[in-house]
């Protein structure tokens, strides 16, 4: 997204709310690119990831809010996984 000084002064808000979606706005001067203007997202921000994710088209956000079903274990038949990994170690 490109925007003069004086509309960026103007539509301020506008702006932000560009930048929050997660655009780089180029800010211009008389038609010459001065500088660009871009959202700072922390490495370990779980927001910052999830809307970078969504910008990129990789994520879509869930349509409705809810908490997930709790989660319980399920018993599993047949040789223990930690015998087919320590078979497979002596193997090589």
């Amino acid at each position: 997204m490109q925007m003069g000084l004086r509309e960026a002064n103007q539509k301020f808000s506008r702006l932000v709310k560009a930048i929050k979606q997660g655009k780089e706005v180029l800010l211009t001067e008389r038609g010459k690119p001065l500088a660009v203007v871009k959202l700072i997202e922390g490495h370990n921000d779980t927001q910052a990831v999830v809307r970078r994710l969504e910008t990129a088209g990789l994520l879509r956000a869930a349509s409705k809010r809810r908490v997930l079903p709790a989660w319980n274990a399920r018993s599993v038949r047949g040789v223990p996984v930690s015998c087919t990994v320590m078979k497979d170690r002596e193997e090589r």
